[in-house]
């Protein structure tokens, strides 16, 4: 390891740092534009000149472009070399429009910064400024090129570093340009990042332009809800109102980057139609009032039917707060539940997930991009979890291969192996993989998979990602069965499984295998449930929504917690608007067992911009803010079990609550990894396909409702910007399928399910599997009529409309 002086300060830096790196570790802020910790070194910008005094460099030489070295001495305050700096910061600014009152970089600019702390306070140049034609990038990035001073962060990050090619840099000499060929929507669903490490206002965030400057902001560090990696984010918020998203850097989980769904998914805490009032049988009361008429009903059907008729419902976005007091809730109360998953399949697969994870396999997102194998088995990366799609093309940056095996035609903005296997040959794919590498040359398989039980066998670090979607718990088992199969050859092999929903490990360690709404829609046809609680359970995720909506209005009451506009809303007996996690805050387990915290950035209450209706608001004083009726969702549960939430007794009930969720929480919950070998006890349930389901597949359609980056995801689907991105829902079948059922691309079908039917447009997807239709879950699409993820249909039950070619 070097060892240089900087400053007169000696430092000892790993083989192969960087000079500029170097002088960070001492506190030492060396001017730069171009270079970027996750980009790397580019030389473009010539601002990080320092004087190298002694040793193997002479001179002034830039310190992002040269590596540490014993010997060195470094001089960042040498004459020359502040008055290069100087110089080069005053070229850099010539055509600069100098628009900074009206730039929404203003405060957080590091052009501004640099130009100040260079002493560059007067303009010399009089000449005629250089200027160029903006673009229109689409709804989330706005362009603003004639502030750009052509350090190339843009371009590395968007072609090198995500993938995508459609943004580039073209021109030459003083007339560069950083743009599209044309004007259009960017491609990339990681384009939002440009706006976070460009050092100027050249990419801005449009859906929160001229909204204020960020000492304008109240800013708090989060966690993004949008999927289950959990990465971290800083929420800003004005006026009761959220209104920007930036990525935090976390080393283990998101890095500096963070995607646009994460990014901009913000609008449900804001939305006009947000329930932010109490209400009764649809009409609108004190919160007072309906927590005491809520409380005295349950207590009610309790003592005539029985506590056990009574089952309280969360949801895997749920708070560790929310999830921890209604499990102590419904134990003290002897209520069912919690109930944690709307299907048995589900919770079966999330449990076994966690039953699984050990800590000597759990690996984080940047343990997986530093893997030289990887076999992602049944998840999508870029549609379920983008940054996993993100990570993954750094692991092929790195010289590391990946094979996807999935029946949908998967696209990742990488070079992969792709084996498009029917859903129901996963597990044995799996199996067949497991004897292979256990006893080489024992299982009978195809070439490609032997090749790649070859690769995984051979591989110093081999990690096996499997999702939770599609898949069956015994097809998660096998997954992690590959993954111990390979122990025994390797010292470092990972198992990385991604969840449904923020907090989907933390519900599977209090969910019981048993329940499921789908198993509360039998005790509701029984009789057996009177009364239902959901916590944050949103029907948009319901499978099978006429059984469901039939069910509830069985029920003598159903009661319903929530902060997003649904349909249970208005099914409800008693509702109660909740907080969200920018008003509250709370704690998050991600799918790698991480536990991660978020903190309150707001206030509670409508937004000015609504209370005002676009002006000044009224100017009216009082002791309460409008529409500040939600509360915290733990809070309304230790009121329906008869506490007063004003008083210390609930702080006290949730602490007691928090500490005994579960063993493999630490009670300090502090930041960090679970304890895993704890979680693990949890019990491994498995489900293989029947024979009856075997022969019914032989003559049926797999039917896979899935996700899609934009459009399906709760809490981001109605935020206007990213729904300007969502694809229109189709059907999508391998063009052998659809010859055989007479189907053309470019048709529509109907789907006859559940005693309703279901019309979507069909198109023709050459890599996937035979046998399969896709349909990605739109919410503007009633997908829940055709019931259960991975639904095997008959082909009696597909019918067509007149077809028509693709012109």
């Amino acid at each position: 390891m070097p060892t240089l002086k900087i400053d007169d300060r000696e430092v000892t830096v790993p083989q192969g740092t960087k000079v500029i790196e170097a002088a960070q570790r001492l506190g030492i802020v060396i001017p730069r534009f171009c270079f970027h910790p996750a980009l790397g070194s580019v030389g473009a910008c010539r601002v990080c000149a320092v004087a190298f005094k002694e040793g193997p460099v002479k001179g002034i030489q830039m310190s992002c472009m040269v590596d540490a070295q014993d010997g060195m001495v470094v001089s960042t305050t040498d004459a020359e070399a502040v008055d290069f700096r100087r110089h080069v910061i005053e070229f850099l600014m010539l055509n600069h429009p100098h628009d900074c009152p009206v730039c929404d970089e203003g405060g957080h600019c590091l052009l501004q910064d640099l130009t100040v702390a260079g002493g560059h306070g007067m303009r010399r140049y009089l000449g005629r400024k250089r200027t160029h034609r903006n673009q229109s990038l689409g709804p989330l990035v706005q362009h603003e090129m004639n502030r750009c001073i052509q350090c190339y962060r843009c371009v590395r990050f968007y072609q090198e570093f995500s993938g995508y090619r459609d943004l580039g840099v073209m021109g030459i000499g003083s007339r560069v340009y950083f743009g599209r060929v044309a004007s259009g929507t960017l491609e990339s669903p990681f384009a939002g990042n440009l706006i976070d490490i460009c050092p100027t206002g050249v990419f801005t965030d449009k859906p929160s332009r001229f909204f204020g400057r960020r000492w304008d902001f109240q800013r708090q560090p989060s966690v993004c809800l949008h999927c289950s990696l959990g990465c971290n984010l800083t929420a800003s918020a004005r006026y009761r109102q959220v209104v920007r998203h930036e990525a935090r850097f976390h080393p283990a989980v998101n890095g500096h980057f963070i995607c646009d769904r994460g990014r901009f998914g913000y609008a449900y805490a804001s939305a006009p139609d947000r329930p932010r009032r109490a209400m009764a049988v649809g009409k609108p009361a004190a919160v007072s009032e309906i927590m005491d008429a809520a409380g005295d009903a349950l207590q009610r059907v309790a003592e005539a039917s029985g506590p056990e008729s009574v089952a309280v419902m969360v949801s895997p976005r749920c708070s560790l707060e929310t999830l921890a007091m209604a499990k102590a809730v419904a134990r003290e109360k002897g209520w069912a539940g919690p109930v944690v998953a709307t299907t048995q399949r589900q919770m079966l697969n999330i449990r076994t997930a966690v039953g699984r994870l050990t800590p000597d396999l759990a690996v984080s997102l940047a343990e997986l991009a530093d893997a030289d194998e990887v076999l992602v088995v049944g998840a999508d990366p870029l549609n379920e979890a983008p940054m996993l799609a993100m990570t993954l093309r750094q692991t092929t940056r790195r010289g590391g291969r990946v094979t996807v095996i999935d029946p949908r035609g998967i696209r990742l903005p990488f070079d992969f192996d792709h084996l498009a296997i029917h859903p129901v040959s996963l597990g044995k794919t799996l199996r067949a993989l497991v004897q292979e590498i256990r006893e080489s040359g024992s299982a009978s398989m195809d070439e490609p998979l032997a090749a790649l039980a070859r690769r995984l066998n051979g591989s110093p670090r081999p990690v096996v990602v499997c999702g939770t979607e599609i898949t069956l718990p015994d097809d998660i088992a096998s997954a992690a069965d590959l993954a111990e199969a390979l122990r025994p050859t390797h010292k470092s092999v990972g198992l990385f499984f991604t969840l449904d929903g923020a907090n989907a490990f933390a519900a599977a360690l209090i969910g019981d295998a048993v329940l499921s709404m789908e198993t509360l829609a039998g005790r509701i046809s029984d009789g057996t449930l009177k009364a239902l609680i959901l916590v944050e359970a949103d029907s948009r995720v319901f499978t099978d929504r006429p059984e469901m909506a039939a069910a509830l209005n069985r029920l003598e009451q159903v009661v319903v917690m929530d902060y997003l506009a649904s349909p249970l809303n208005s099914v409800a007996r008693h509702f109660i608007p909740t907080q969200t996690v920018y008003e509250y805050g709370g704690r998050w387990i991600n799918q790698e067992g991480r536990l991660q915290s978020a903190m309150p950035v707001m206030t509670g209450g409508e937004p000015l911009s609504m209370t005002g209706g676009g002006d000044h608001p009224p100017r009216v004083f009082g002791p309460t803010i409008p529409g500040d009726d939600p509360m915290v969702a733990w809070r309304a549960l230790t009121q329906l079990a008869g506490d007063d939430p004003a008083t210390a007794t609930s702080e006290a009930r949730l602490r007691a609550a928090l500490a005994d969720f579960h063993p493999a929480v630490p009670s300090s919950l502090s930041d960090g990894r679970i304890d895993l070998t704890t979680a693990s006890g949890a019990i491994e349930p498995t489900e293989a396909l029947t024979a009856d389901a075997q022969s019914r597949l032989e003559a049926g359609i797999a039917l896979l409702l899935v996700a899609d980056t934009f459009g399906t995801e709760p809490l981001s689907s109605g935020t206007p910007a990213l729904d300007e991105l969502a694809v229109a829902s189709a059907g999508r079948m391998h063009p052998e399928t659809l010859t055989e059922l007479g189907l053309v691309a470019g048709g529509r079908v109907t789907l006859a399910v559940n005693g309703g039917s279901l019309d979507v447009p069909i198109d023709a997807d050459p890599a996937m599997a035979p046998g399969v239709l896709v349909i990605p879950r739109q919410h503007g699409l009633d997908w829940q009529l055709a019931g259960e993820t991975r639904l095997i249909i008959d082909r009696s039950a597909i019918a067509t409309e007149p077809q028509h070619e693709t012109t």
